[in-house]
C-alpha cells in the first residue's frame, strides 16, 4: 500500500495480521459473490420475461378468437398459458429455490469469512489496487469522498 496522506478509510484498510494471501483470497470470494449477484439477476430478468410472455398469450388468445380460430387460441391457453417452465416451477419457485440453495448459504459465508479474517472489512482488495493506481494530487484521483483534490 502507498503512503499517501489521504489514503483509504479505516474500514478500507487491512486489520494486523491480515497477509497478502488473505486480502487476496477474501477478494476472490468477493469476486466470486459478486458474480452470483449477477446471475441472480439474471434469474430475475428470466423471471420477468417469462411472466411478460404469459401475459402477452392472454392477447394471443384473444386475437386468435376475435379472427375465428376458436381452437388455436383453445389450444394455446390449454397447453401454454399459465404452463410450468420446468416440470412443478414457475419462474418464482426457481428463482426462491436458487436464493434458499445457493445465493443466502454462499452471501453469508462470504460475509462471515470477512468479519473473522478480516475484522469485516469490505473490499480491502479493491482499496490497496485503488491506492497502487491513483495518481497522488490529482484531481479525481482521491482515496475517499471525503478528501479533495491535493490530499
Amino acid at each position: 500500500m502507498s503512503d499517501h496522506h489521504d489514503g483509504p478509510d479505516e474500514r478500507h484498510q487491512r486489520p494486523p495480521g491480515a497477509s497478502d494471501l488473505t486480502v487476496e483470497a477474501l477478494g476472490s470470494l468477493s469476486k466470486a459473490l459478486e458474480t452470483t449477484e449477477r446471475a441472480r439477476g439474471l434469474l430475475y430478468g428470466f423471471h420477468q420475461l417469462t411472466g411478460t410472455a404469459d401475459f402477452e398469450l392472454d392477447r394471443a388468445v384473444k386475437l386468435l378468437r376475435d379472427a375465428g380460430h376458436g381452437a388455436w387460441a383453445d389450444r394455446v391457453q390449454r397447453e401454454i398459458l399459465g404452463r410450468n417452465v420446468i416440470p412443478g416451477y414457475w419462474t418464482f419457485q426457481i428463482i426462491e429455490a436458487y436464493n434458499s440453495t445457493y445465493y443466502e448459504p454462499f452471501k453469508s459465508l462470504e460475509h462471515a469469512a470477512r468479519r473473522e479474517l478480516a475484522d469485516g472489512r469490505d473490499h480491502l482488495y479493491e482499496a490497496e489496487l485503488k491506492e497502487i493506481r491513483r495518481t497522488n494530487g490529482a484531481p479525481d484521483h482521491t482515496a475517499r469522498p471525503d478528501v479533495g483534490p491535493g490530499g
